[in-house]
């Protein structure tokens, strides 16, 4: 539409209202559909946060039934002791209490934790060689791996043996992550990360997936192509339609004329029920045989349910090459996430809370018998990018529905009613966005140059080359100790960790001028060229959104020396003067929009 409203509603996430960075606002105005992002300001109303919450979950289930799924593919009819369904649910559960604390007081960005596909590698490799295998050699060629499944076969309750055996990675990774976030390994590591680590790390991350997108789609592509169809109409061709809350109600009888931007806000929610309800009318709704058996109504998750995880050298070595891959792809998220609010880079405390928080979910998760763990998730980023909208209300709201449904199995099992077609559209969709933004991230650093051209396009093709080798090599790599030969299957076969591994070696070890690497001039390295453009007030202001809650922060003091790198140095406080911002300081989340939010003190901002 070429005109906005007078009063349409601003939706914003929880925090002070001159964090976000200047917009021009002519443009903003000239230009409704342009991508101007949340102000941390305020949240949106219950009933729309409710409906956002339910949008996240959507992706969530996406990325929870295609990472189980992929796992127990190959699993023999019976050699799963425990449900699907409480496996789903003890994954999801650990998913909302990890949500809850990374948004309440760890990196305070509102980042949804999901299983991520980071764990599934290992996993696969983990599980790969307690396999009772057949071995057949096709002519003159090299050996052939293939499941035995016959009579003759026997050890088939080395399955469980082996899921043990990935609860205990999940379990290692988490502490390895809880250990680096408090003696501050990510403070450390995050500041020399520039657009040019950036940018290839999320790029990879947007590509990684699309031969899992491929295969969920593939089971029908003509309901996963309306979906993606109805998902670009909804967030781009109508993104910019605004529409009145109430349309059904006369516009003089109406208390405020407030206009919401629905198909973008509701662009993933509309889409799915829409093609949900299509395959259920054409009976393609059907629940894939290796997530489908009876569950519960009501289960209490708790550890050792069915087994303890099983700790062992190799499962020692799979769940080092899961936190490093876990903690690559996590830092990307908070860069990414904080891009996206207009926010700074987040600041050493705040990343190494973060990846603290995200360990203590994955060794719940391993506890409680998931062989899955918890990541920040890039599709539920990509989902904020998708609908404009970020808030901790949100993440929190999230938090709390996945321990509800963790608590039901058979609730849970609803989820995986939705057809395949549609998880791998909306990952699709999302996991796009994703890569697009690795893309923009590119013009903060000059690159013109040399130097950047080879960073950037010798780590995506060796992080997307090597992986791609090794599942393809007619040999297993053996050094004939199997531990390392876990570690490294799984580590040379993580593409956002090598993308970030061979980024972050070449950007700093390779010479380059500060402008040249898209850093700013003057000021530490973590801010890059586009912080710098923000106002001095409004860039203080903004870093005070990853300090943590007010209640807790009075607790520092007491926190031993060696773990002071959780809290916010004295000067990172910023200006600690309230009152209102400067013209031109904030942006809305709506373009065009020039209703001011309301006041709040810091005090309650904290305690959100």
């Amino acid at each position: 539409m070429s005109r906005s409203p007078p009063n349409a509603i601003q939706l914003r996430s929880v925090g002070s209202q001159s964090t976000m960075a200047s917009l021009p606002q002519l443009s903003a105005v000239q230009n409704p559909s342009s991508h101007s992002w949340t102000s941390l300001c305020g949240s949106p109303p219950w009933g729309l946060s409710c409906l956002l919450a339910l949008q996240h979950i959507l992706v969530l289930a996406s990325l929870l039934c295609a990472s189980h799924l992929l796992l127990l593919q190959s699993l023999p009819a019976g050699g799963l002791s425990s449900s699907p369904a409480q496996l789903l649910a003890s994954s999801l559960f650990s998913c909302g209490v990890s949500t809850a604390l990374q948004t309440w007081m760890g990196s305070r960005l509102p980042l949804i934790q999901a299983p991520s596909l980071e764990f599934l590698i290992p996993g696969l490799v983990l599980t790969s060689q307690k396999l009772p295998l057949t071995t057949r050699t096709p002519g003159n060629s090299s050996l052939v791996l293939r499941l035995c499944g016959g009579p003759g076969c026997h050890g088939l309750e080395l399955w469980n043996t082996s899921l043990r055996e990935v609860s205990g990675a999940v379990v290692v990774s988490g502490l390895l992550q809880v250990t680096l976030g408090l003696f501050g390994g990510p403070g450390h590591l995050f500041p020399h990360c520039g657009p040019l680590v950036l940018a290839p790390s999320l790029i990879v991350a947007g590509l990684s997936a699309h031969r899992e997108v491929a295969l969920f789609c593939s089971a029908h592509w003509g309901l996963a192509s309306l979906l993606i169809l109805l998902m670009v109409v909804c967030s781009q061709h109508l993104g910019s339609r605004l529409l009145p809350p109430h349309p059904w109600r006369p516009a003089s009888t109406s208390p405020t004329h407030t206009h919401i931007p629905v198909f973008r806000l509701l662009s993933v929610l509309i889409p799915v029920a829409c093609v949900w309800i299509i395959s259920a009318l054409l009976g393609l709704s059907i629940i894939p045989r290796e997530l489908s058996a009876e569950a519960p109504w009501f289960w209490l998750p708790h550890p050792a349910e069915w087994h303890w995880p099983l700790l062992t050298p190799r499962a020692l070595a799979a769940g080092i090459s899961m936190a490093l891959a876990a903690s690559t792809s996590s830092l990307g998220c908070y860069a990414l996430c904080g891009q996206l609010l207009h926010l700074p880079s987040p600041p050493p405390h705040a990343c190494s809370r973060g990846l603290s928080l995200e360990g203590l979910g994955s060794v719940l998760a391993g506890l409680l018998g998931s062989p899955m763990g918890t990541a920040s998730s890039f599709p539920n980023v990509g989902t904020v990018s998708l609908l404009q909208a970020g808030s901790r209300r949100v993440a929190h709201l999230v938090g709390l529905l996945c321990v509800v449904l963790g608590l039901s199995p058979r609730l849970v099992q609803l989820l995986t009613t939705i057809p395949l077609p549609v998880l791998g559209g909306v990952l699709g969709v999302t996991q796009a966005v994703v890569l697009s933004t690795g893309f923009s991230s590119f013009h903060l650093a000059d690159i013109d140059s040399g130097r950047n051209v080879f960073i950037v396009g010798f780590s995506i093709f060796m992080a997307l080359l090597l992986p791609r080798w090794f599942r393809e090599a007619p040999v297993l790599l053996s050094t004939g100790w199997s531990p390392l030969d876990v570690l490294l299957r799984s580590l040379l076969t993580e593409p956002i960790f090598l993308a970030g591994l061979l980024g972050f070696f070449l950007e700093n070890t390779i010479p380059g001028t500060q402008l040249e690497r898209g850093l700013g001039q003057g000021l530490p390295s973590s801010f890059t060229a586009q912080e710098v453009r923000m106002p001095q007030k409004s860039r203080e202001k903004a870093a005070q959104e990853y300090e943590l809650p007010f209640s807790i922060q009075n607790l520092c003091p007491c926190i031993p020396q060696p773990l002071r790198c959780l809290c916010p140095l004295p000067e990172d406080s910023g200006n600690e003067e309230g009152g209102p911002s400067e013209p031109g300081e904030t942006a809305d989340l709506l373009p065009g929009f020039g209703e001011q939010c309301p006041g709040s003190s810091r005090e309650e901002l904290r305690s959100q």
